[in-house]
């Protein structure tokens, strides 16, 4: 992790070091979306996964069971939910076939952290909204899939079906942990070639992809 992303790193530390513990158990009520991203990865026979933002690695856990043939990787800017993640994915006996990595979502060397240049799959879960340099991200995750791969993002939507209440309620409430939802993602998505941008819940959240 560069210099200039510590302070973002030792920001997540500090709002994470005690929700981590129960992260998985309230983000499941309003992080809406992130099953059905895991079962739209589909990565090939011997495939790689990258998920960047892993967090608690709940995702990794759940997409390295829905697919036994592929290997799994996950990198995250906070050391403290990496130690949360790694203690979880040991005790599903899948450290074999996950692998972690303390990294800037916004500029990391997938060969320098994983042996590896690119990957069949990359995907962002709620992960967007939390990096300040969330275009980079994108551009970064977009540079590490493999042609004929894929890159996929679910997260927060603009609320537009959704009552005006409801969205403000949301928006004040994300501030709490420093989440944005990003306005501009379908632009930025849509300047890629092959990508489309997917409301769902109302414009709750969006999901997206892109393809090499």
């Amino acid at each position: 992790m560069s210099d200039a992303s510590a302070p973002t790193g030792d920001l997540m530390d500090s709002i994470y070091h005690y929700q981590r513990h129960f992260y998985d158990l309230t983000r499941k009520y309003y992080l809406l979306g992130r099953d059905r991203l895991i079962r739209e990865l589909e990565p090939p026979q011997d495939g790689s996964v990258l998920e960047v933002g892993c967090g608690t690695g709940r995702n990794l856990i759940k997409a390295a069971r829905r697919y036994p043939h592929a290997q799994f990787f996950g990198l995250d800017i906070s050391e403290a939910m990496l130690e949360k993640a790694q203690s979880e994915i040991d005790r599903a006996g899948l450290g074999s076939r996950i692998t972690l990595a303390q990294a800037d979502g916004s500029d990391f060397d997938p060969q320098h952290l994983f042996g590896r240049p690119v990957f069949d799959r990359v995907f962002f879960s709620y992960s967007i909204s939390m990096i300040p340099a969330w275009e980079q991200a994108l551009a970064c995750g977009y540079a590490a899939t493999s042609d004929d791969g894929r890159l996929l993002v679910v997260d927060f939507g603009q609320q537009k079906e959704l009552p005006r209440w409801f969205s403000r309620l949301l928006t004040w409430w994300l501030k709490q942990f420093h989440v944005t939802p990003r306005s501009g993602l379908n632009a930025v998505v849509g300047s890629y070639e092959r990508a489309r941008v997917v409301p769902m819940f109302g414009d709750y959240a969006r999901m997206a992809e892109i393809s090499r």
